[in-house]
């Protein structure tokens, strides 16, 4: 390389730096030399710097969003058992990987299920698969999150605290159950529940069904209002192992409903031996299930 062509070099790379196009700066001298060998003509030279430069920036992008989300290591979708969760359909969550009815509707994604029964796994791969897609997700643990909201109140900055929330496309709340029924902390719960409200989507999952809510949430208000924000738009997923006979182990005394949760009908939630029906119209109506395998996104089935 001549001297004057060795300082233009060295140009070109101060420039890209102050123009922080680090893809370009990486490979644009290797790119220069193959263009000057095949005689490429301008235009492909000036394509192949910015498809470059759009590969690099997608990468520092999901490694930026896959560090900030905070999943727990190890957790995809290929390294779920979808068979030993017979009742959640593979397709379907394939189809909730895509992301793109149900988070830009803000809807919402509930999964029960008892301890072990891989409830957590599935949430933080469907997180990833997400943030491979280029949303913003936070996985956090209920109990976690609900102490920093708390102390955000205390210093009179809870509404800040929750709108800073709002940067991620997906919120995944993991075990709601652990947290204690106190003023203070499901108070704090349910106004984030409320702020989120068809705006940003939630991922909660949850070992008691709906019908033991009333342990979480300190009165019965609370606990319908906080439900009816959550179903309104949902997708609820059952998760419950097979019990090594063939069967089904047990997810609690009051199992959620497996039938299409709809918000047509925005009266209160009324508590029901099957969990909780979600309005006052027959809303569990055999003619609202789909086919296993054929839900979408955009749509609020139950598996």
């Amino acid at each position: 390389m001549k001297a004057t062509d060795k300082i233009d070099a060295a140009r070109i790379d101060l420039l890209l730096g102050e123009l922080r196009l680090p893809g370009i700066k990486l490979l644009w001298l290797a790119l220069a030399e193959t263009a000057d060998k095949e005689g490429w003509p301008a235009a492909r030279f000036l394509a192949a710097l910015a498809e470059q430069e759009m590969v690099e920036r997608s990468r520092r992008r999901f490694e930026r969003h896959l560090e900030e989300a905070r999943l727990p290591p190890g957790k995809t979708l290929d390294a779920f058992d979808f068979a030993a969760v017979p009742m959640i359909s593979k397709a379907q969550v394939q189809a909730l990987a895509a992301g793109d009815a149900w988070l830009e509707k803000g809807a919402n994604l509930l999964c029960f299920g008892p301890p072990g029964g891989g409830k957590s796994h599935l949430a933080a791969a469907l997180g990833l698969a997400l943030i491979e897609k280029g949303w913003r997700v936070l996985f956090t643990r209920t109990t976690d999150l609900v102490q920093k909201l708390q102390i955000a109140r205390r210093d009179l900055v809870l509404e800040t605290a929750i709108a800073k929330l709002d940067k991620y496309h997906l919120l995944i709340l993991d075990d709601l159950a652990y947290v204690t029924k106190d003023q203070a902390e499901t108070s704090v719960l349910f106004e984030l529940i409320s702020a989120r409200y068809e705006r940003r989507s939630m991922l909660i999952t949850a070992n008691q069904p709906f019908g033991a809510w009333g342990k979480i949430f300190p009165d019965q208000a609370m606990t319908l209002a906080a439900i009816d924000r959550l179903v309104h738009h949902a997708t609820i997923l059952e998760s419950r192992v097979e019990d090594g006979r063939g069967g089904l182990g047990p997810i609690g005394q009051h199992p959620v409903s497996r039938h299409r949760v709809t918000g047509g009908d925005r009266s209160p939630p009324v508590p029901t031996e099957r969990g909780v029906r979600i309005s006052r119209t027959t809303l569990f109506d055999s003619r609202f299930t789909a086919p296993r395998g054929s839900a979408r996104p955009d749509r609020e089935d139950a598996v």
